[in-house]
């Protein structure tokens, strides 16, 4: 390596860098970039010029002249009150924390926005370069807006246009898993309660819920709660089927947050879990992990989603999409004592 020439006071450039390391600016920057190849040997000797010199690079500059942020978003509809409390956003979070990860590797700053209620004003003061939407509902306002201005996005979950670029989180499997669950541990009248919304994981849960009754021959009992209201809906909802007098064995409940409300409800009438109620919900999270019992939920390996997600999204934005799904790995069912059979 040729030492480096590097005049006092004076900030490293590109240039000295690749003095330093025996090669062009050129592959300098592709090193710096990641959108072309480097070999390793070469890649070491720049990396150690870099060392050497302490450069840093200029990213005002580069933002100038490439129009370039090096930053991407991920952004969420859901609205507040599922994603807060407990969990603390816990969902998309954890997505959030493991896109980071993987963007960063990718030489990419990653934001977190939070749910936003008037997204075509808060997107206009964000600068980035692509986009992460998290389970994006029928004419999802983010999602509309970002495929309007041309940012490349990538959605986790499948969105209403399947033709969007995604991961597909499978929703009707997920939502199969729990079913058979209730019925494998004895349950045999359970409701669903669900987003009122159109969001895809919504749909699927009530049509496999609708079409596991039909063949079972159970009484469906599909109660829609606005997400909005989340775990005092929930809460609500269930105490209303209770002082009806509906019996019931099981509730389905997807969203975590609404499961909180459900088991709020059960407590306040009496109803023991598991020995008079099996419940079951989606997300194993914070909610699911610290409730009292725990309750079975579903590993959905969110690591591994938000890490082939935020792939897909560089590649995007690096050229042509890729094709417009990529399969989420295989959820799995995590049983804790929200569902063990009865006693006796």
């Amino acid at each position: 390596m040729t030492p480096p020439r590097k005049s006092p006071g004076k900030r490293p450039t590109v240039i000295d860098v690749a003095q330093a390391a025996g090669v062009s600016p050129g592959t300098v920057s592709n090193a710096l970039s990641g959108k072309r190849k480097v070999d390793a040997d070469t890649r070491d000797r720049i990396e150690a010029a870099i060392q050497q010199l302490g450069y840093r690079p200029n990213q005002a500059a580069r933002r100038m002249r490439t129009g370039q942020t090096n930053t991407i978003a991920i952004f969420s509809s859901m609205p507040f009150a599922v994603a807060a409390g407990p969990s603390k956003l816990g969902f998309l979070m954890e997505i959030a924390a493991s896109a980071a990860v993987a963007a960063m590797a990718r030489n990419t700053a990653l934001i977190l926005v939070p749910p936003i209620a008037n997204p075509e004003e808060t997107l206009d003061t964000i600068a980035m370069d692509g986009a992460l939407v998290v389970e994006p509902a029928a004419d999802d306002p983010v999602l509309s807006r970002l495929i309007r201005a041309g940012i490349p996005t990538v959605c986790i979950g499948r969105p209403p246009d399947a033709e969007i670029p995604h991961v597909d989180l499978d929703y009707p499997a997920i939502a199969e898993l729990l079913i058979a669950h209730l019925f494998e541990v004895g349950a045999t009248r359970f409701p669903l309660i669900v987003g009122a919304s159109s969001r895809p994981s919504n749909l699927a849960f009530k049509a496999a819920y609708g079409a596991a009754a039909r063949r079972r021959g159970m009484a469906e009992i599909m109660i829609e709660v606005p997400e909005d209201q989340a775990e005092a809906g929930a809460a609500a909802a269930l105490s209303t089927l209770i002082s009806r007098g509906e019996m019931f064995d099981g509730v389905l409940v997807p969203t975590d947050a609404m499961a909180t409300g459900v088991m709020q409800a059960l407590r306040d009438h009496g109803l023991t879990v598991p020995d008079k109620v099996r419940v079951v919900t989606r997300y194993d999270g914070v909610r699911a992990q610290t409730e009292s019992p725990p309750l079975t939920a579903v590993d959905l390996k969110l690591e591994a989603v938000a890490t082939l997600a935020t792939r897909q999204l560089v590649e995007t934005m690096a050229g042509p999409a890729p094709g417009a799904a990529i399969p989420g790995p295989e959820p799995r069912l995590v049983v804790r004592a929200s569902s063990r059979q009865p006693r006796g």
